[in-house]
């Protein structure tokens, strides 16, 4: 009997090295495609970041890469303002619908309502793209030309990370142990007091990194914003005016790219490249953090 346990003992233990061997080398792996991709990216951006200064893609007049005008500004700044401005929009949405799923609403609507956010954050991006295009640039269009713009842009990536955001706030509220919320009830506040001063707190870690995370995959979004944004490089004066993001300029000139052309987009790549990996790097110290 004794020997039999030990070896029961001995085949779990070799199980678990062995899974934690299978663990790290898929870590490795994965670790090793990103340096291989960031390293691509440099390598193929080569060419025009050893001739260029890095003033040049912030003063130069415009874009026109065929004429030596590499002015990325205009595409960063579009990039940049429709991902806050979705962020803006999505924060608050997310958030009550999260609170709505956790602390008000009944077991079975709560269920139905998350397996629809879940459904929404398995929509494919060309299918929001062409919703916002056929349904959304003519609305806007009425309203004020030419509809496909700033505000087109901001409004369906609002409707992409708004699953992200509320299915990671979720997950963190309904974390909060039930110890902290019955102490709270038991000290009189009301379901409101509850969440603002104990569950929200407790929670803040995770809101944040699902905000983060939510933020990496707006920058680097490309198909939905190029058929809704206009396309225009220029500094947007309004939300009314087109734009055109980083992402949404690699699609649309990588076919016919030549020379120093080309090697300008790849260092759009590489830009973008780079604020996912620290917007990623957040995300990991704020869990690093959670669970210190």
């Amino acid at each position: 009997m004794i020997l039999s346990e030990r070896n029961i003992l001995f085949r779990l233990i070799l199980i678990d090295k062995l899974l934690i061997g299978i663990l790290r080398i898929g870590a490795m792996l994965a670790a090793l495609v990103m340096l291989l991709i960031l390293f691509f990216l440099a390598h193929e951006s080569w060419p025009v970041l050893s001739k260029l200064s890095i003033a040049r893609f912030i003063n130069d007049a415009s874009w026109h890469p065929l004429e030596g005008a590499y002015n990325l500004m205009p595409m960063l700044s579009g990039t940049v303002l429709t991902s806050v401005g979705a962020l803006l929009l999505t924060i608050p949405l997310s958030l009550a619908s999260a609170l709505f799923i956790v602390f008000y609403a009944p077991l079975h609507l709560a269920t139905f309502y998350k397996r629809l956010i879940e459904l929404l954050s398995g929509i494919p991006s060309v299918v929001f793209g062409f919703w916002g295009l056929t349904t959304l640039v003519p609305l806007i269009n009425q309203w004020n030309p030419p509809g496909a713009s700033l505000l087109a842009a901001i409004l369906v990536l609002t409707m992409m990370i708004l699953p992200t955001i509320t299915l990671t706030a979720y997950t963190a509220l309904a974390a909060v142990p039930e110890e902290l919320l019955r102490n709270a009830a038991a000290l009189g506040l009301s379901r409101w007091g509850m969440i603002r001063g104990v569950a929200l707190p407790a929670a803040k870690t995770g809101i944040v990194a699902g905000i983060i995370l939510a933020a990496a995959r707006a920058l680097g979004e490309t198909m939905a914003v190029l058929m809704v944004a206009g396309n225009v490089v220029q500094y947007p004066e309004t939300l009314f005016d087109p734009v055109r993001t980083l992402a949404a300029n690699i699609a649309l000139e990588a076919a016919y790219a030549m020379g120093g052309h080309r090697a300008v987009l790849f260092v759009s790549g590489l830009l973008l490249m780079l604020l996912v990996m620290v917007l990623s790097g957040m995300a990991g110290l704020l869990k690093k953090q959670r669970y210190a």
